[in-house]
């Protein structure tokens, strides 16, 4: 049997806080390895914290957004490249850079991680990850440290409202009403937002209970938040 290939965006703030989040990685690890069986795994990893810093300094300084963004870039890719060696991955091979080479990995490997593949404008690790769906036409799920998506951050207003289901159209509208820039903390960019609805890509918005994670890719009940057209 062909194994269906997932897509994961794996935020930053999952991968390295403030430390790394070594408990975390610990339960993931176990269950992207325990449902290698019947899935592949391209994994895209967000700069998160160590991101954040980057672009806080050099927007203190007057840099440009463009440069702000390179900097996230330049964290993204520390973090899969420590991710694939928390995995005990290949090493000769390195991260993927292109989309070539994550469809040449994925001929020959379960699981692949990656960070940003090149700068485009107004793009987080997240539109990288939802192109990375639409290129393979696969499911999209968005590993992030809140459960799903809420009517506001739940971090910071309580009554917050949590949406099991949302359409793309309608998630669309939610994405773009502040304005993009560098180390937003929305759960999904503009542009992902934006990908998802034109090539109508299922994604899946998950927080850091790792149980949810398994449960969804084993056809089970999870809480979490599904983007696509409502039946």
């Amino acid at each position: 049997m062909e194994k269906k290939t997932i897509v994961i965006s794996l935020g930053g703030s999952l991968i390295i806080p403030d430390d790394v989040n070594y408990s975390y990685l610990e339960k993931f690890k176990k269950v992207i390895k325990n449902n290698t069986r019947k899935y592949k795994f391209v994994i895209v990893c967000g700069g998160g914290g160590l991101a954040r810093k980057y672009i806080t300094a050099l927007r203190k300084t007057g840099a440009n957004t463009k440069l702000q963004s390179l900097s996230g870039i330049s964290a993204t890719r520390t973090n899969a490249r420590f991710m694939s060696y928390f995995f005990r991955l290949d090493q000769k091979k390195g991260i993927p850079h292109r989309m070539r080479t994550i469809k040449k990995y994925l001929k020959k490997e379960d699981i692949i991680f990656c960070g940003a593949l090149k700068y485009k404008p107004r793009q987080t690790s997240d539109s990288t990850a939802a192109e990375i769906a639409s290129k393979l036409k696969s499911d999209f799920i968005n590993l992030t440290n809140i459960k799903g998506l809420f009517t506001d951050n739940p971090l910071t207003n309580k009554k917050a409202k949590f949406i099991e289901e949302i359409s793309w159209e309608e998630f669309e509208k939610m994405a773009t009403k502040s304005k993009f820039k560098p180390g937003q903390h929305f759960v999904l960019d503009q542009s992902a937002a934006e990908i998802i609805k034109t090539n109508k890509i299922r994604t899946i918005i998950i927080g850091k209970d790792t149980k949810q994670l398994d449960n969804l890719l084993k056809g089970k009940k999870f809480v979490g938040t599904t983007i696509e057209n409502q039946k």
